[in-house]
């Protein structure tokens, strides 16, 4: 094995519910509340459940190879050179998640923290803690995800607490004035992040301890992140109500500059900002390590950490370019994105699942 370390179960949930929430706190509740309007919160519920489906079929496939990786098994189910056609196919699709990520960490601090930064440093910087944390090996962000998960849930429940009081349930109301295809159509943004996105756990299936319990874990790390993504997106209707939430490109952000607690806690919004930065890092840190990981098998390469350094240049300048400004990002996310991430989250990892299961091929 090209990967040395292994991560218990605990840690791979952790690691789960993190990379759920990653860029999806910030982000989609703008676009679910843009679709279905006040039945945002209905069409992230329905999300969840829809988002079952391709989690059963990463969970089916983990099963009949436990001991390989995406890629690995790729080869085996459809022969040598299809099967590293498709396992570039992959890379591709991680490598691009990995650069829209980074492109939504640059697009959040040169819009709301830090204007006048160059987003060309902002990326770099972050790039830079990245690459140390894959370099160190899966063990090590593993143990990472458990020391900092438990300051995610602490700011979270903060935030939530303190904006009790500021909540009005007029503005949910009426419920279900949606129709229901605006709120399929709104659930898509749930689905494809970040369940279909889970397809990157298949990397590192073989690295986990005990993994027949694996199945258990992701769909519990699942819906956990589901359930907060669920919570959050409530509240921004609530509080700041479905029209302001659509309009704005970080609904979560300013939500936590409504909270004022006597004339002594207000403007604590650094809270969201904190949660989006661990929760970010992890998801990041996954997808770029799943990218290096998968390139290495692919060619065969006895380690994946001299790849580290090219390819994060490469995927610095991929974050640059992959769309233009964060206006065409909102339409990106929303129109583009889950039809791609169909693709890779639910049609090729069906196909593979079928075709081994005709050809009886197990690992």
């Amino acid at each position: 094995m090209i990967e040395k370390g292994k991560i218990n179960i605990r840690q791979f949930t952790i690691l789960v519910i993190l990379f759920s929430l990653g860029s999806t706190i910030l982000i989609v509740p703008s676009a679910l509340a843009s679709v279905a309007k006040q039945d945002g919160w209905i069409a992230a519920i329905v999300g969840i459940v829809l988002g079952i489906l391709p989690l059963l079929i990463y969970i089916a496939l983990g099963t009949r190879f436990p001991n390989q990786s995406l890629m690995e098994y790729c080869e085996r189910i459809l022969g040598k050179w299809a099967g590293k056609f498709v396992g570039l196919l992959f890379f591709s699709f991680f490598f691009l998640l990995a650069a829209l990520v980074l492109r939504n960490v640059g697009d959040f601090i040169t819009t709301i923290i830090m204007p006048e930064t160059p987003i060309q440093v902002v990326h770099l910087v972050f790039l830079i803690v990245i690459m140390m944390g894959i370099s160190l090996g899966l063990e090590v962000i593993g143990r990472a995800s458990e020391i900092f998960l438990p300051w995610v849930i602490f700011l979270i429940f903060i935030l939530i607490t303190f904006l009790i009081p500021q909540i009005d349930f007029d503005r949910i109301q009426p419920v279900f004035e949606a129709k229901m295809t605006s709120i399929l159509h709104g659930s898509l943004s749930v689905l494809s992040i970040p369940y279909l996105e889970m397809v990157v756990f298949l990397m590192l299936y073989p690295y986990i301890r005990q993994n027949k319990k694996v199945g258990k874990a992701l769909i519990k790390g699942g819906l956990l992140g589901g359930g907060i993504i669920v919570i959050l997106t409530l509240c921004c209707i609530l509080v700041l109500g479905w029209d302001f939430t659509s309009r704005h490109t970080f609904p979560s952000y300013t939500l936590a500059k409504k909270i004022h607690v006597g004339e002594f806690l207000q403007r604590i919004e650094v809270l969201v900002a904190i949660i989006w930065f661990l929760t970010i890092f992890f998801k990041l840190a996954v997808c770029f390590y799943a990218s290096v990981l998968g390139l290495a098998q692919i060619f065969n390469l006895s380690s994946y950490r001299p790849i580290i350094v090219p390819c994060g240049m490469i995927l610095a300048v991929l974050s640059i370019i992959v769309y233009p400004n964060i206006v065409y990002f909102r339409i990106f996310a929303s129109e583009i994105w889950p039809f791609y991430a169909l693709t890779f989250g639910l049609f090729i990892p069906l196909l593979l699942l079928a075709v081994s299961s005709l050809r009886s091929i197990r690992g």
